[in-house]
């Protein structure tokens, strides 16, 4: 659950971004899990669901190293981008919040870096694994690909 006002815009760094819509202090939790807005999934759970629903989950969650289950923030959380060199970091043993590393300007935009929490990033560094027999990459790469011309979506 972001626990700061924040706002989505485009992103220079990929697609859409979350950017801070106020001044973020170093040392701020920006960030928590809370069951009651965040869920976990299971391998299982996600595995039952429709194709079209399966995409959708896999494209903003992340699998958490702990519990190894895929996380869906309920709010705008999951529009974080990574960055190799973050403004936020993730704390992840037991904790599970993210805290500005920096102050954070109003407008700025808020990166973590994945590494530090998505079990599927770092084994695959984005070569995400299967679930049922579909590579989260090809995942993300079709959701993001424009349609093709002769798909039902480009008409």
């Amino acid at each position: 659950m972001l626990l700061v006002r924040t706002i989505l815009k485009m992103s220079s760094i990929a697609g859409v971004g979350l950017f801070a819509d106020q001044l973020v202090e170093k040392g701020t939790v920006v960030w928590r899990f809370e069951p009651a807005i965040d869920i976990r999934l299971s391998t299982e759970q996600i595995d039952r669901l429709t194709e079209t629903s399966r995409d959708q989950i896999l494209k903003y969650s992340y699998r958490e190293k702990q519990s190894r289950l895929y996380v869906l923030c309920g709010d705008d959380a999951r529009f974080f981008n990574h960055s190799d060199h973050p403004n936020c970091i993730d704390l992840t043993d037991g904790v599970n919040i993210t805290i500005a590393r920096r102050d954070i300007e109003c407008g700025e935009e808020m990166t973590c870096n994945y590494a530090l929490f998505d079990l599927d990033y770092m084994e695959g560094s984005r070569a995400f694994k299967s679930v049922e027999g579909l590579q989260r990459r090809e995942v993300l790469e079709r959701i993001s690909s424009p349609a093709d011309e002769n798909s039902p979506a480009a008409k």
